[in-house]
């Protein structure tokens, strides 16, 4: 019998250390819709890292408010490990050599990568990083939590 408790003491450890995680995944959904808008943090209009900004932020999670910033925060991670929570950074820009762009992972099904960013043409949106244009701009992931 002790040993079934103590399994079940440890699902509800699991459970909190990824409950932030899940928090601010919810926060960034709540955005999901919300215009374009550069250097925005409201639901008016909103930017790539004003998204993760806010949503690390209502978990009391200080990042960086730009993405070149946020990408030299936390640890690189490789694809193969990436989950929910993480961020994934971008070139988006053919004429600069400089991250420019970040997302955040909502999910990591059947190894395909699902993240919730802002564009200039959709607003804040859910992609896949298996879609050629992400594939190609991708620069690296990290973990900051």
């Amino acid at each position: 019998m002790s040993s079934c408790s103590s399994s079940k003491k440890l699902v509800k450890n699991d459970e909190r250390q990824s409950s932030k995680v899940d928090k601010i995944v919810a926060n960034a959904i709540k955005y999901k819709g919300v215009r374009y808008k550069y250097g925005g943090t409201t639901t008016k209009g909103m930017d790539c890292s004003g998204v993760l900004y806010v949503a690390f932020g209502k978990e009391n999670v200080q990042l960086p408010r730009v993405s070149k910033e946020m990408a030299k925060k936390g640890s690189k991670i490789s694809l193969s490990k990436a989950k929910k929570g993480n961020l994934l950074f971008f070139k988006t820009n053919k004429n600069s050599n400089r991250i420019n762009h970040v997302g955040l992972i909502v999910s990591v099904k059947n190894g395909e990568i699902h993240f919730i960013h802002s564009t200039t043409s959709r607003g804040v949106i859910v992609s896949s990083l298996s879609e050629n244009y992400w594939k190609k701009a991708f620069i690296k992931a990290t973990k900051v939590l």
